[in-house]
């Protein structure tokens, strides 16, 4: 019985041409494409690789390597509505923030999908490539306190590879909590 089902199951995968012409499975090699791009898709994976590469150089306390990623024209902004407008005053913030506040600084568990949006949906979406990123940071303040918590991300790439929107998803209660903490 069992030599006979064998037998059946390499006679099928055998017999992948039996019952159509040339001609039918000519038809069916190529799918057709869309006439249009779908919403959405995958982008490029060296776009998450440039925001770990961007993340890592800020963990290590590298403010220029951190800033490198961002356009002239860029704007950083968090979920409580705050922002910084133009590369010059996101080097400032972060200069100051890893000089004066953050002893040291520790992203693990990092999840990285760089899409790219061909037909925006609502809101502040843009067209282009993004990077969506989830990151569990640890820090140390220079008071002594320590934070462990999640920081969503999303950084949108320009033509020239530079990012001239991030958006940062933090809760900043607990970090304005520590800090007050001696």
């Amino acid at each position: 019985m069992y030599l006979a089902a064998a037998c059946c199951l390499l006679f099928a995968c055998n017999n992948s041409g039996a019952g159509t012409s040339s001609a039918d499975s000519s038809k069916a090699v190529t799918p057709a494409s869309p006439a249009t791009p779908p919403p959405s898709e995958f982008a490029d994976a060296r776009y998450a690789d440039l925001q770990k590469k961007a993340m890592a150089a800020l963990s290590s306390g590298d403010v220029a390597g951190w800033t490198d990623q961002f356009a002239d024209n860029a704007v950083f902004n968090w979920s409580s509505g705050d922002s910084l407008a133009g590369k010059e005053a996101i080097t400032k913030y972060w200069t100051e923030r890893r000089a004066k506040v953050i002893d040291s600084l520790v992203y693990v568990n990092d999840i990285w999908l760089p899409i790219k949006v061909n037909q925006p949906q609502k809101g502040p979406d843009m067209p282009g490539i993004w990077v969506l990123g989830w990151v569990e940071v640890h820090v140390k303040y220079k008071n002594g306190a320590r934070l462990a918590f999640w920081v969503h991300s999303d950084a949108h790439y320009n033509s020239a590879d530079k990012v001239d929107r991030y958006i940062q998803y933090i809760d900043r209660a607990p970090i304005n909590k520590a800090l007050m903490q001696k």
